[in-house]
């Protein structure tokens, strides 16, 4: 979850080295080097590609900027732009990625799973739509409600290009793949099913047609109840569960296949007893079954390395 970040120091030196943000993804060379960053410093068990949910849309021709201490902007979406989306373009734009995937596989030793990603479509097309993150997505739920048919082709067309975004990673060296839909909590159970399942289900069809035993694990963030058929309906291999959901019920989803998570990234930041509670409790009530430790979001921008540390350390004597 966010391996790379603002609480590494290299990552600073080496993100104003860069100058835009988009510079960092786009280069090779820096985005191969944040990667290796938190690998280098923790040695952890997987790498996640430095990169952001968003080059999909930008690949596709939507103008995408970063602003200092706010966050990704696009030009906002209308459904007349949809036809506009230039799917001709789309690999050649995201061939740094690519070669960072490549060149990541190379370099990580062979123990180490490089794992690729891609936004799922409805948490892509939120920011589409609105142009940033807003606090519960209204400007994309409208749309979704008042215009259904709109919203469902352009769900359509990024889940297309987005599982050929996924298999491209493959191709290069990725061994497993994440779809993180961070928004999936605002939707109600229908809206859940039109533009969570649907397009998650479709990105991974087209994965499985061409890699069938490939892990693909995704991410519903704030799903709630919905988590009990989403991997089902989807076809996903694992579930990335957030920090709210329960681990007694967490421990019933384990028993349909691996699950990943889910410490409550404020609980390593606080440190001291509420981390090695919460990581105690999670390694004891998944000790029976599939299950990847991991954070239930990303690690925040102020945690001390030290909190990292005594994390990791804590979850490998669990396993032991």
């Amino acid at each position: 979850m966010r391996q790379a970040g603002r609480y590494l120091p290299e990552y600073r030196a080496l993100r104003e080295k860069a100058g835009s943000f988009l510079d960092l993804c786009y280069s090779p060379d820096f985005a191969v080097d944040v990667t290796l960053q938190p690998i280098r410093r923790f040695g952890f068990d997987a790498a996640i590609l430095f990169s952001d949910i968003l080059v999909v849309p930008h690949a596709l021709g939507r103008k995408l900027w970063f602003e200092e201490g706010a966050g990704p902007r696009m030009e906002p979406m209308s459904p007349d732009d949809i036809p506009s989306l230039k799917g001709e373009v789309f690999h050649v734009n995201l061939a740094p990625v690519y070669e960072t995937v490549g060149r990541l596989r190379r370099e990580l030793p062979d123990e180490v799973t490089l794992i690729g990603f891609c936004g799922a479509p409805w948490t892509v097309a939120t920011y589409m739509i609105a142009g940033q993150g807003t606090p519960d997505q209204a400007p994309a739920r409208l749309l979704a409600y008042r215009e259904p048919e709109v919203m469902q082709r352009l769900l359509a067309i990024l889940a297309r290009y987005s599982a050929d975004y996924l298999i491209r990673q493959i191709e290069v060296g990725a061994d497993a793949v994440q779809i993180f839909d961070s928004w999936a909590g605002v939707l109600d159970e229908e809206m859940f099913e039109m533009c969570c399942v649907a397009p998650v289900k479709q990105i991974v069809s087209g994965v499985r047609a061409k890699y069938p035993h490939v892990p693909i694990i995704g991410f519903p963030k704030g799903a709630g109840m919905f988590y009990h058929s989403y991997r089902a309906k989807t076809g996903v291999s694992a579930l990335g569960l957030d920090w709210t959901y329960p681990l007694a019920d967490g421990k019933n989803l384990q028993k349909e296949g691996a699950i990943q998570g889910n410490l409550d990234p404020l609980r390593l930041l606080a440190g001291g007893k509420a981390l090695d509670e919460g990581v105690d409790r999670i390694m004891k009530a998944f000790a029976g079954g599939p299950h990847i430790f991991n954070l239930g979001h990303g690690i925040l921008p102020e945690t001390p390395l030290g909190n990292v540390e005594t994390m990791i350390n804590r979850v490998r004597r669990a396993e032991r």
